[in-house]
């Protein structure tokens, strides 16, 4: 059975697996960000043709004297994309990286 919420997904490898697999049927991309005055983070996940996942991150500070953006790529398998989903953390300790993607579903 597929859950219902991107956070209910979370409970384990394959339900979180099976929940991605059935987003991306209708969906090119999952897509979520955080910012703080400091910085901002965003993600942007896709499904790639060989069933893995490719995560693009945009990460960049806000200096005053100029923000440059860091950007990367890599392919990255469901295993792990949840894994860095449950572990990340940020500035704010009451933010996940769960709640940025669920946000974004809802919105």
């Amino acid at each position: 059975m597929t859950p219902k919420t991107f956070k209910q997904s979370l409970s384990s490898d394959t339900a979180f697996e099976n929940y991605l697999k059935n987003y991306f049927l209708t969906n090119k991309s999952l897509n979520g960000s955080y910012e703080t005055h400091e910085y901002f983070e965003d993600y942007s996940v896709r499904l790639n043709r060989h069933s893995t996942l490719t995560l693009k991150t945009t990460t960049c500070l806000d200096i005053a004297a100029a923000a440059i953006p860091l950007k990367q790529t890599e392919n990255i398998s469901f295993h792990d994309f949840r894994r860095l989903i449950l572990n990340k953390k940020f500035a704010d300790i009451n933010e996940t990286l769960a709640e940025v993607f669920e946000r974004s579903l809802k919105g």
